[in-house]
């Protein structure tokens, strides 16, 4: 997939806002589609990793800390087929939402695998590899919103 220049930070439109009545839209454009923040896309992301049986997810706000991003999801996939799994119904997820992937780094084989959507990016690790390397440890400062075993 590649990026697509027209979406801008912190102007992601959904198109069928409240329809599953999880959220109330504050905020339309022109044609009727509702603007999300970071987080709660961000949040939408965790639901569709914790829907494949992710383990340990975690949402860091990393705002105050780095201008890279807004959000880090960090989840752990047991093995290969799950890691792809969770990257697939994520990237569904954010189509839904006419959010592209703007980069992607690693693959499910080797146990990391890297999806950027500008705002939010999204780490899915293998056991081993997240032991290794510990992105909590090292953002340590940033406040968890949310933990999922």
């Amino acid at each position: 997939m590649s990026g697509n220049p027209a979406l801008l930070r912190h102007d992601i439109l959904m198109m069928a806002c409240g329809a599953d009545g999880a959220h109330v839209c504050l905020d339309r454009t022109r044609e009727g589609r509702c603007r999300l923040e970071p987080a709660e896309i961000a949040k939408i992301l965790v639901d569709a990793a914790a829907d494949k049986k992710a383990s340990d997810i975690t949402l860091l706000d990393i705002r105050d800390m780095s201008v890279i991003a807004d959000y880090f999801v960090i989840c752990t996939g047991t093995n290969s087929r799950q890691i792809q799994a969770i990257a697939s119904a994520i990237e569904d997820a954010m189509s839904e939402l006419h959010v592209y992937e703007r980069g992607r780094e690693g693959d499910a084989e080797t146990g990391w695998l890297l999806l950027d959507f500008g705002d939010i990016i999204v780490h899915i690790f293998g056991p081993m590899e997240r032991e290794f390397y510990r992105l909590e440890r090292l953002w340590s400062g940033a406040p968890t919103v949310v933990y999922l075993q």
